[in-house]
């Protein structure tokens, strides 16, 4: 009865999940009708309600309990701790588009899975009740770490991913602005043609330039959500260029140049450290089976003749 209960739960929790992301849809759709076709979004709005009455279980019933949680949830959640979660996301690239919201459910969601996954695994290995209460407690010590680990995985991934794209990136950007482009249409063109982190993130900075933020706010944008030493001396730089008056390109080609400096440094401070450790290995491993094929006939010999 318990597993029905547990799986049941899991059922709801899953389905609620699924008509939050049908409900986002929806209501971006809605918003764009009501720019570009504001004569249909009224002819739409005037039979909403009989449509709303006529509607399914799931959007009288489900969908209304869902915003309640939603707002539940909103509400339990301070501003710092909503601003630290949302620098958080934001540093990781938002993954699978989740808000603050979304992402605390969704760790209550991985909190409940693993605690009663452990319990179940507790259940069938002792069946007592200490027994259980230990897996369950394991499961869930587990289970709060697991969101972050995923989180600070994902930011470390784009990271690496930023730093590995720069170099490449600053070069194809210093020939456009050479070819005679604007720093902002040769951003557009290199953005139009890379794909990764970096691309994503300029994308972003040019979207909020068009709606209206100065190009000093969009740069500062990028340079907290990658919070990388190369990235923020590459966007210091170009603030720094436009306020002085200094030419992009100059200042482009010097960037290019510390950047694939640093690189060399950063490879060659992997290569120092490779030796020590491949040492743990070594130990662990490879002299074992060195002293045994070298002692182990003698140390037989030894026995046989004592």
């Amino acid at each position: 009865m318990a597993i029905i209960t547990y799986a049941l739960t899991m059922l709801f929790i899953m389905y609620g999940l699924y008509l939050l992301k049908k409900e986002r849809v929806k209501v971006h759709e809605e918003r764009i009708a009501a720019i570009f076709n504001p004569e249909r979004t009224a002819a739409v709005e005037a039979p909403f309600q009989e449509e709303e009455l006529q509607g399914s279980l799931s959007k009288r019933i489900l969908k209304p309990f869902w915003m309640k949680v939603r707002r539940l949830f909103k509400q339990r959640t301070s501003d710092k701790q909503f601003q630290k979660l949302e620098v958080k996301l934001e540093e990781a690239g938002n993954p699978m588009k989740m808000t603050v919201v979304e992402f605390r459910i969704a760790k209550l969601v991985v909190a409940t899975v693993i605690t009663g996954v452990f319990a179940l695994l507790g259940f069938a290995a002792s069946g007592t009740v200490m027994g259980i209460t230990l897996y369950a407690g394991v499961g869930f010590l587990i289970a709060q770490y697991v969101p972050s680990f995923y989180l600070k995985s994902k930011t470390a991934e784009r990271k690496k991913s930023a730093v590995k794209e720069l170099p490449d990136f600053l070069d194809l950007l210093t020939v456009s602005i050479e070819a005679g482009l604007g720093f902002d249409a040769a951003m557009s063109k290199v953005v139009a043609k890379k794909e990764g982190t970096l691309s994503t993130e300029f994308q972003r900075c040019l979207e909020e330039i068009r709606l209206g933020k100065t190009r000093r706010e969009a740069l500062t944008g990028v340079k907290k959500r990658l919070n990388v030493d190369d990235i923020h001396a590459f966007i210091g730089s170009i603030i720094q260029a436009e306020q002085l008056g200094i030419g992009m390109v100059q200042v482009l080609r010097i960037q290019s140049d510390e950047v694939r400096a640093r690189r060399k440094q950063r490879a060659e401070e992997s290569a120092m450290k490779a030796p020590i450790k491949m040492m743990f290995p070594l130990v662990l491993f490879i002299f074992p089976g060195i002293f045994i094929i070298l002692l182990g006939p003698a140390v037989i010999q030894i026995l046989e003749t004592f």
